[in-house]
């Protein structure tokens, strides 16, 4: 490359990259004024709608209410992956939606859940909502070239039979779709329908089958709700929340930079530059594709500059190694790249599939978390292969060939790791048998065996009426501490209604004694009003069929993992050795959450989602290059075995060490500078990132070694 041609291109880059970064600033200081450019944000950032509903019948049964709290969780999720939904007393159901503050908007889009039924003409139900499992909007091109709208409904099985004869008693006829009494639409029965599926044709629009398919989705709820209130909420966590959590990504974020340039010279200057372009990019995608951010997510995209990292310290190494063989600086390079490629973008594509995975079958907290982490991978690919090797080529163009820019990998004696893989073994043995045992005195002392907060097993909520606008910050510090020291709850959370000098308290179920406290200590600090003081039971905010979708969404995810690595390494010990490596990981942090008792809640999900992603794309880099130096090894001998085996964690060492010590940094400062939420997330964080380099260098090789020479055949 000419030096006019490098300097053209790099000028470029760095103006592109200059401008992406001010307005992805400028869409951060301008979060939640309501711009359409600003990111969308949470409930405990910015607040949002809370509508309570209650069931017309008095006495509802909990299969009833479990089932229509799970739909009308699928159903808000259209409006936000962090909207949530739980129960409230017997009879009564909470929706919070962040990151809106139009409760009639709201109201009027989803509608009043009721009964729906389709009739035949003579007013006779046929079929009721609840025999449909969903309903969508779609629209295609006929034979004319016109465009159709259409429902697109979808029956349960026996659904699907009661349709099927409906259908076949009715052909010519219409069959109207009535809703709470209502006629909504009278479609034409053309012919017999089987098969579990059917479609409304000649809707007049868009919006119109989208408004059918809404009312057809909420009228498939098990009861029929009439709204009670609704409300504006204030955010559950004050301003410092996010200019904290915005300092410690900063300060993150030089850190980072800094070690990169100080251990990597030239390529670390190169790769820190597209660190500023990645964190802008990951800014402008959630942005682009509207995803909304909550405390948890900010600490995501906090951690994922410090993976960011790992394909850039990949590549350096492979450069270093190469020079080191005698290559030229240019050819170095060029290897380093071609070398490097298969371990990053199979490690990045395991971690992808469960992205993929995670977002299709999870919901939730779990679907939010694979969206961040699915842009995090695809931008972190895009900034080391492309961008950082474009820098590269143009700092070398412009004079920077020097080896003594780039360094050389020192020589470095192979260590005999697995000379010691027993004792590794046998000490993450002892650390997970601990945890058991740990969780088993915990439910024999009669306390939950871990720390679950409300998001797993609900509480009491109490809504108390100041005789003062109280802010959230004075909220904090003068009524949480008082809450807390009644109720022995760490996991206090708090609301703020606006327009009112209301404050919502939420804690684990409250005995009525301590209910009794609780108003007193109010009303003796605050001189609150008792009548101005109301409390009720609720549920958990993930149900059990959003646990089951989270088990079903990790099983398949890891299912689907292992086939790639299978396929990809051509034998079937490696991807077993992964999957248990990964099982490994996640039962350290289990130990750790039982002994430290941090509270479990929705950011435990994220935790331990963040550290198998973490843990695969690890194992891979050694797996990879195991793969490599087994080209010139004796396969069915166990000394030339072992060797291949020590050799490769050697020299992926520092690789494991600086990755490690870069996502850590990150981590850490989100623990230093953040809230207490955001600390029970950061602080297991650390340990899986401790944990995951340890299982990588001390156990993973050690698995595959065992494997290989007990399991001959692949």
């Amino acid at each position: 490359m000419k030096k006019s041609n490098a300097l053209g291109i790099l000028v470029l880059i760095l103006a592109i990259m200059a401008g992406m970064t001010w307005y992805a600033g400028t869409i951060v200081s301008t979060v939640g004024v309501g711009e359409s450019r600003n990111i969308k944000l949470g409930l405990d950032l910015a607040g949002g709608v809370s509508i309570t509903y209650q069931a017309v019948d008095e006495n509802p049964s909990s299969e009833d209410m479990d089932d229509t709290v799970y739909k009308l969780q699928k159903r808000v999720e259209a409006y936000s992956t962090e909207a949530s939904v739980y129960q409230e007393g017997n009879n009564r159901i909470n929706i919070e939606i962040p990151g809106v503050s139009d409760a009639n908007a709201i109201l009027e889009e989803l509608g009043k859940p009721g009964s729906l039924e389709f009739q035949d003409e003579d007013g006779n139900t046929l079929v009721s909502g609840t025999d449909i499992s969903d309903a969508q909007p779609n629209s295609y091109n006929d034979n004319t070239g016109m465009r159709q709208y259409v429902v697109e409904l979808t029956l349960t099985s026996e659904g699907a039979e009661k349709f099927q004869a409906a259908t076949a008693a009715n052909v010519g006829k219409t069959m109207p779709i009535v809703y709470d009494g209502e006629v909504i639409s009278s479609p034409t029965v053309n012919a017999e329908i089987s098969g579990g599926s059917a479609v409304i044709e000649n809707m007049e629009s868009y919006d119109a089958a989208k408004e059918l398919a809404s009312t057809i989705r909420i009228g498939s709820l098990s009861l029929e709700l009439e709204e009670i209130h609704s409300k504006v909420v204030g955010a559950q966590l004050g301003e410092e929340a996010i200019s904290t959590s915005l300092t410690a990504a900063l300060i993150g974020l030089i850190l980072v930079m800094l070690f990169m340039i100080v251990t990597y010279r030239i390529p670390g200057f190169a790769a820190s530059l597209a660190l500023v372009l990645y964190s802008a990019l990951t800014i402008w995608a959630l942005w682009i594709f509207d995803i909304t951010l909550t405390l948890p997510g900010i600490a995501g995209i906090i951690l994922s500059i410090g993976m960011a990292v790992d394909a850039n310290v990949i590549i350096f190494a492979r450069i270093r190694e190469e020079i080191a063989a005698g290559k030229s600086t240019s050819s170095a390079i060029k290897v380093g790249y071609e070398k490097a490629l298969s371990a990053i973008v199979d490690g990045n594509i395991t971690t992808l599939i469960a992205a993929v995975v995670l977002g299709i079958r999870g919901s939730g907290s779990v679907k939010g978390f694979a969206y961040t982490l699915g842009i995090g991978i695809v931008l972190s690919m895009f900034t080391a292969l492309v961008v950082t090797r474009w820098l590269m080529r143009c700092f070398y163009a412009l004079g920077a060939k020097d080896v003594k820019f780039y360094g050389m990998a020192k020589e470095r004696k192979t260590i005999n790791f697995l000379s010691k893989r027993v004792v590794f073994l046998a000490i993450s043995a002892a650390v997970i048998c601990v945890g058991f045992v740990a969780m088993a005195v915990n439910g024999a002392n009669g306390n939950n065996i871990l720390n679950y907060s409300l998001d797993f097993v609900g509480g009491t909520s109490t809504t108390v009426t100041f005789n003062e606008d109280y802010s959230i910050e004075e909220i904090d510090e003068k009524v949480v501490p008082l809450v807390e020291d009644i109720t022995k709850d760490g996991n206090v959370q708090t609301q703020k209604i606006e327009g009112t000098n209301q404050v919502v308290i939420k804690t684990r179920s409250l005995e009525l004694s301590e209910r009794e406290e609780l108003n007193q200590v109010l009303e003796d600090e605050f001189d609150v009003d008792e009548s101005g003081i109301t409390a009720e039971n609720i549920s958990s905010t993930v149900s059990s069929e959003m646990k089951s979708d989270a088990i079903w969404a990790v099983i398949i995810a890891t299912i689907c993992m292992l086939i790639y690595i299978w396929f990809r390494f051509k034998d079937i010990r490696f991807a077993g050795s992964a999957v248990i490596a990964l099982l490994h990981d996640v039962l350290v942090v289990l130990t750790f959450y039982a002994l430290a008792r941090v509270s479990v809640g929705n950011t435990f999900i994220a935790c331990m989602l963040t550290i198998v992603g973490y843990s695969i794309n690890a194992t891979i880099v050694i797996f990879d290059r195991i793969r490599e130096n087994l080209g010139g090894a004796k396969r069915s001998d166990p000394d030339s075995l072992m060797e291949v085996a020590n050799r490769s964690i050697t020299q992926t060492l520092t690789r494991s060490i600086n990755t490690s010590l870069t996502t850590f940094i990150t981590v850490f400062m989100i623990f230093i500078l953040g809230v207490t939420s955001i600390k029970e997330f950061a602080l297991p964080l650390m340990v899986g990132i401790i944990c995951g380099a340890y299982s990588s260098v001390c156990i993973t090789g050690a698995l595959w070694y065992i494997f290989r020479t007990k399991f001959a055949k692949k």
